[in-house]
This record gives structure tokens, C-alpha cells and sequence, in this order.
């Protein structure tokens, strides 16, 4: 157990039966009061971002979450089946608990399977991939400003990204996966 006022951004903990991890935390001491935690918080089960406010003193649970590095094999309808490459042991995920991370898995991609007490929460995602671009219209010299020197690009995913004009189909272009947008050649 640790005090709600010693949590910092990125750590994770127990509140009430819920686990949350840290997004900010804000301490506000007045002189009549008791120093209050405004925490923003993510709800690890549901994806919901929330704030919370404990007096000082208040104590939670600290969680340890674990992370295992996997690759992503295929799709297997409803699930998406992941595997860990040391020991062989193969997991599957349901699609609707992962439809943001989607669009950025390709076949043997390594992703990190955060789990907490044999409970998968979710795929944690590398900063950038790199994928293929499958489908785009050839750039026009000098068309920069209709479309402000970029065109739509669909990757191997099915992903619709905005790329610079030189690029074409068949280039390896890396994503940002946490905005979604291109981020240069891979």
C-alpha cells in the first residue's frame, strides 16, 4: 500500500476494485485543508480516462503489471492469435478489445501483451511500424497547394494515412502509432 500523493504519471495501481494507470497527478495544499490528489487516470479494464480526487493519507494498492513481448501471428476471425517466441505458448485476444491496434499489426510483428495477475489488459504497441504502401495515387509535380503537397495512401492493413507526394506504392513508410500519421521512409 502506498499514499495516493507518492503516485507518479506511468504507475500503475488498485483503487476500489478498479486498476488504473497514472496519467497526471496534480497536489493542491490550501491552508485549511488537507493536501488533496487530483489524479487523471486511465481504467486499465475499460480504456476510460477519468480524474480522481483522495485526501492525503488515502492509501492504494500498487499493481504490478506485466509485459511480455509477443509476436502477432494471425487473425483468427473473432480473435487475433499472438505468440511468445522464446517459449512457443500462443494466446488469442478478442478483436473488439484491440480495434485501435489493428490497423498497426502486421504478421510477425513484436508487440508487449500487458497482463496483471493472469488477466491480459492489452497490446502496447511500438512506437512506429513499418509498412507497405499497397494502394495510392501518383504525386503531380507542382500540385502542392489543392492538397497541401500530400496525397491518401492506404497500407498494407487497410490503414488511410496522408503521405508527401514522392511517395509511391511498393515503399516502406514508418507509422506513428500514436497519432496515426506517417513519419518518414522505414
Amino acid at each position: 500500500m502506498i499514499n495516493v500523493t507518492e503516485v507518479r504519471p506511468g504507475n500503475y495501481f488498485v483503487d476500489e476494485g478498479n486498476l488504473y494507470r497514472v496519467i497526471d497527478i496534480l497536489l493542491n495544499k490550501t491552508a485549511m485543508r488537507k493536501m488533496v490528489a487530483k489524479i487523471k487516470v486511465q481504467n486499465l479494464r475499460t480504456g476510460a480516462i477519468t480524474e480522481i480526487a483522495r485526501n492525503s493519507g488515502y492509501q492504494v494498492e500498487e499493481a504490478r503489471i506485466d509485459k511480455s513481448q509477443m509476436q502477432y501471428l494471425y487473425d483468427a476471425g473473432e480473435t487475433l492469435c499472438f505468440m511468445n517466441p522464446e517459449s512457443y505458448e500462443q494466446i488469442e485476444l478478442p478483436k473488439g478489445r484491440l480495434e485501435n491496434e489493428i490497423p498497426y499489426l502486421t504478421a510477425n510483428g513484436i508487440v508487449t501483451i500487458l497482463s496483471y495477475e493472469d488477466e491480459i489488459l492489452g497490446v502496447q504497441l511500438p512506437a512506429k511500424v513499418a509498412l507497405e504502401v499497397v494502394e495510392c495515387e501518383p504525386g503531380v509535380r507542382g500540385d502542392t497547394i489543392s492538397n497541401g503537397g500530400s496525397k491518401e495512401a492506404v497500407l498494407e492493413t487497410g490503414l488511410h494515412i496522408r503521405v508527401p507526394l514522392f511517395i509511391n506504392q511498393g515503399d516502406k513508410i514508418s507509422v506513428d502509432t500514436a497519432t496515426g500519421k506517417y513519419d518518414g521512409r522505414a
